[in-house]
C-alpha cells in the first residue's frame, strides 16, 4: 500500500492575508492610474493651436497642470501612511515582484523604501492601474465597472485568471 508524505501532499491554498484598504479609494486610483497611462509627452510646447484646431488631442498630452495627474496624487496622498505603503507592495504583487505569500516582506520593504513620496513614486510606475488590479485579484478582490460586473486586465467584463469562482467569459 502505497502513502503520500506530508512533503508531496498537495497543500491547500491558504487564505489571503488581509488587505484593509478603502476599496472605493483604491478602484478611484486604478481608474485615474488607466487613464494617465495613455496621456503622451508633450512633444510640441509652444504650439500656437487652441483645443478646437486640433479635435481636442491636448488632452492626451502628459503636462504639468494635468487635471488628471493632480487627482491621481490626490487619491493616493488622501490614504494614510500605512494604506500608501500597502498601494506600493500591491502594486509590486501585481508586477510580480512578490507572490501573496511575501505580502509582509513586501509591505516591510515598501515602508523603508517608499515611505516618502510614495505619490510620485507610485505615478512613475508604467501600468500602475493594471498592477494595481493584478494584485488585487491576489487578495480575490477586483473592481466593478457600471453594469456591475468584474473587470480585468486581459478585458472588459472577463476577470484575471487567478480570481476565484469567475464567471465564463461572454
Amino acid at each position: 500500500m502505497a502513502s503520500v508524505s506530508a512533503d508531496n501532499a498537495a497543500k491547500p491554498r491558504r487564505a489571503p492575508p488581509a488587505l484593509n484598504l478603502p476599496m472605493d479609494q483604491v478602484a478611484f486610483i486604478i481608474v485615474k492610474a488607466r487613464e494617465y497611462d495613455v496621456k503622451e509627452e508633450d512633444s510640441d510646447p509652444d504650439e500656437g493651436s487652441n483645443p478646437a484646431d486640433d479635435g481636442q488631442t491636448d488632452v492626451l498630452i502628459n503636462k504639468a497642470d494635468d487635471p488628471v495627474r493632480e487627482e491621481l496624487l490626490g487619491a493616493i496622498r488622501s490614504l494614510n501612511d500605512d494604506e500608501r505603503i500597502k498601494l506600493v507592495a500591491l502594486a509590486w504583487l501585481g508586477r510580480g515582484t512578490y507572490d501573496i505569500d511575501e505580502w509582509k516582506e513586501a509591505v516591510a520593504t515598501a515602508k523603508t523604501e517608499h515611505s516618502r513620496r510614495t505619490a510620485e513614486y507610485l505615478l512613475n510606475l508604467p501600468l500602475l492601474g493594471d498592477y494595481l488590479e493584478d494584485g488585487l485579484a491576489m487578495f480575490d478582490e477586483g473592481i466593478v465597472d457600471d453594469a456591475d460586473k468584474t473587470e480585468g486586465v486581459d478585458g472588459e467584463n472577463a476577470p484575471l485568471g487567478n480570481m476565484k469562482d469567475k464567471p465564463a467569459r461572454q
